[in-house]
C-alpha cells in the first residue's frame, strides 16, 4: 500500500499508513457511522466469567459472515452505505476480498481493549486485518507472545490505516490501553475476511 511504514517486529508484517483517508472524508465517515451504526455492548468471557466489553461494538458483514469471539456468536448487521466505498477501496488496493468489519466505538479514555490476538479459526491461519482509525488519536501497542521481548507502540490518528498480516496474530498480541488523558470519541474499523 502506498505510503506504508513497516513496523520493526520480527515474525510479523505490520504497516501503518498515516492519512490513508483524507481529513474531510474521515470526518464525514465518522459522523455517518456514529449516527447510523446500531452500537451495542457485547459480552465477552474474561477469566471464566461473562462481562460487558469496555467499548461499544457492531459486527457488520455479508450474509453468513458469522464471527465467534470470546465464546459469543455474532451474526452480521448489513453494510451501512457509508462503509461500502471504504470496503471497495480496500479490496481494490489490497487485492483481498473483505467480507466483514468489526466496528468499535471508544467513548472516552476509559473505553479500551486488553491484550488479545485476532486468531479465531474462522479468520484462517494468517489473516489480513485492515484497521481504520477515526476520531481521537489513541495509543496502540503490540507485544510478542513468547521468546525475546519485542514490543511496539504507535499513535493511531484520525484517518490512519494499520495493516496486520502474515503471522502477526500467531506471534503477537495487541491492545488499546486506557488513558487518563482527556480524549474524544474514537471509531475503529477492523476489516476482515471470514472463511466459509
Amino acid at each position: 500500500m502506498d505510503g506504508a511504514i513497516a513496523l520493526e517486529l520480527p515474525d510479523a508484517d505490520v504497516r501503518l499508513v498515516r492519512g490513508w483517508l483524507p481529513r474531510a472524508q474521515a470526518d464525514a465517515l465518522f459522523a455517518a457511522l456514529r449516527a447510523d451504526v446500531p452500537w451495542q455492548v457485547h459480552r465477552i468471557r474474561l477469566f471464566g466469567r461473562e462481562v460487558d466489553s469496555p467499548r461499544l461494538s457492531c459486527w457488520i458483514g455479508d450474509p453468513g459472515a458469522v464471527y465467534v469471539y470470546s465464546g459469543m456468536r455474532h451474526a452480521p448487521e448489513p453494510w451501512p452505505p457509508a462503509l461500502r466505498a471504504v470496503r471497495a477501496r480496500l479490496t481494490r488496493t489490497l487485492a483481498h476480498p473483505f467480507n466483514s468489519v468489526l466496528a468499535n466505538l471508544y467513548r472516552d479514555g476509559r473505553d479500551a481493549m486488553g491484550w488479545h490476538s485476532d486468531d479465531e479459526p474462522e479468520l484462517g491461519p494468517e489473516p489480513l486485518i485492515a484497521s481504520l482509525s477515526l476520531g481521537a488519536t489513541r495509543r496502540f501497542s503490540l507485544k510478542r507472545r513468547a521468546g525475546p521481548a519485542a514490543k511496539c507502540t504507535v499513535e493511531l490518528e484520525h484517518g490512519s490505516m494499520l495493516l496486520m498480516a502474515a503471522a502477526t496474530q500467531r506471534h503477537y498480541r495487541h491492545a488499546l490501553p486506557r488513558t487518563g488523558r482527556p480524549v474524544g470519541e474514537r471509531i475503529n474499523l477492523t476489516f476482515r475476511r471470514i472463511l466459509a
